[in-house]
């Protein structure tokens, strides 16, 4: 076997999309994960890619427009790779408009969005308030009777994106190997567990995690827009299921099981969309997604730990950030380019 040049240690949504990335561009990789494709946060049930507010701009906002704008080529490429669908779909997003106040600053918004969701060659997504009613039985309660509809969000299936991702590795001689021995430059994509084994290393804590639950219902709601409403994300998915998500625990016990609160969602989502009544529960979800001291994803170099890197901290924005992310660790790792914003740094978190 020949020798790898770069090797991925975890195979969430970060380290598969950098492990894809990177064979794109003719590198010889291997991806080592004990516990197999999105045994961690990524595979999750939720799916919601959705962007920042369209105000207060930042390094963060502008990488991660970018990065949803980049999502539709990314999916086609990998599914037309492997043949399995991510259930990837620029369906946008639906929010109720409660008080006046909420209406007037949703028309800032709608303002800012023009100038911001722009690049170089013109519009590229909207945030407009919309009448609820024009989106029927679908539409979330709004006391106001308007909602705000912006055209960037998409939905995607994580597990199946997990599963498209490796579909499309194996069209390139690359599984993922339960074990193995690190090989050239190692990129690591560890998660939760990975940013408890930094803090440990590095001797304070960069970074730590939050356990969300959510659960997926049998309903085919058919291509309309993701909702958020009281603090849920609402994601009809391609397959004729709707997701509902979730909750931040930053204290908890069991990283795994599901209680109390999760029910507690399930009837706010309810109450949110009054069509849902009735739908079956069909899994339930629980586990910890990595989130570091920044808030940002975390990368680039591992200080003072020569040719190994650090891929981490996606938290609840990973599948968004994913293409854009990808892009620039291999830049970096096959390039030496370093694109990474301020921010995002390693250092940024010491």
């Amino acid at each position: 076997m020949a020798m790898a040049d770069i090797t991925v240690r975890g195979a969430g949504i970060f380290g598969l999309s950098i492990a894809w990335a990177c064979a794109r561009r003719g590198a010889r990789v291997q991806v080592i994960d004990p516990f197999g494709p999105g045994a961690g946060s990524s595979g999750g049930l939720v799916g919601a890619l959705a962007p920042h507010v369209p105000e207060n701009w930042n390094p963060k906002k502008q990488f991660q427009f970018e990065s949803l704008l980049m999502a539709e080529g990314f999916w086609a490429g990998v599914e037309q790779a492997g043949g399995v669908s991510s259930g990837y779909g620029r369906t946008g997003r639906l929010q109720p408009i409660n008080d006046a106040r909420a209406l007037e600053l949703a028309r800032q918004r709608e303002g800012t969005a023009a100038d911001l969701w722009r690049t170089e060659a013109g519009q590229q997504a909207d945030w407009t308030v919309c009448p609820a009613e024009a989106f029927g039985e679908w539409a979330p309660p709004s006391a106001t009777g308007f909602v705000i509809h912006d055209t960037l969000s998409a939905r995607m299936h994580p597990r199946r994106a997990c599963a498209a991702l490796v579909a499309a590795l194996r069209e390139k001689g690359i599984s993922v190997l339960r074990e193995g021995a690190d090989k050239g430059q190692v990129v690591h994509a560890t998660g939760y567990a990975g940013l408890q084994e930094l803090n440990e290393k590095i001797g304070k804590s960069v970074g730590g995690g939050v356990k969300g639950q959510a659960a997926l219902l049998q309903y085919d709601a058919g291509e309309v827009p993701q909702l958020y409403a009281d603090s849920l994300h609402i994601i009809p998915h391609a397959d004729g299921t709707v997701a509902i998500g979730s909750t931040s625990e930053r204290e908890f016990d069991d990283e795994s099981s599901t209680d109390t609160q999760l029910d507690d969602i399930l009837n706010r989502a309810v109450a949110a969309v009054p069509l849902l009544k009735g739908a079956e529960v069909i899994d339930r979800w629980a586990g910890v997604r990595p989130r570091a001291k920044s808030r940002a994803p975390m990368l680039g170099a591992w200080p003072e730990r020569p040719e190994h890197f650090i891929a981490n901290g996606g938290f609840k924005i990973g599948f968004g950030m994913a293409p854009k992310v990808a892009e620039v660790m291999a830049d970096l790792l096959l390039d030496q380019k370093d694109h990474i914003p301020d921010g995002f740094r390693v250092t940024d978190n010491l």
